[in-house]
């Protein structure tokens, strides 16, 4: 994935890299919505949504915190991929979701 097919400054991609590096337990991170499709606009939130077994809501709340104090001019909308019980979202991140971040076996790597 690449910020040009995302709408999204490489700098911001890897400011939120950064983040997601400072939780381990964050195995996954996956876009999804009109920024995994392509068809985003101006001013068009941000959709991601964790995996990781050992994430609790806690961590989803500290997670959303440090995202917010980058001050990034989007809207980031963050869930924890478990907790999802609407059976159409979680039918749309499998359909159009696309692998933003990815932490294998205590190595962090931003997906591309």
């Amino acid at each position: 994935m690449t910020g040009t097919s995302t709408g999204l400054r490489e700098l911001d991609i890897q400011l939120i890299h950064n983040v997601l590096r400072q939780y381990p337990k964050v195995t996954e991170a996956i876009l999804y919505g009109s920024r995994a499709k392509g068809n985003y606009r101006p001013g068009s939130d941000i959709d991601l949504t964790l995996r990781g077994d050992q994430l609790s809501h806690s961590d989803l709340l500290d997670i959303e915190q440090s995202v917010d104090d980058l001050l990034l001019p989007y809207k980031i909308d963050l869930s924890l991929l478990r907790q999802i019980d609407n059976p159409e979202l979680i039918k749309h991140i499998e359909r159009v979701g696309q692998s933003f971040y990815r932490n294998t076996a205590g190595s962090s790597q931003a997906a591309r």
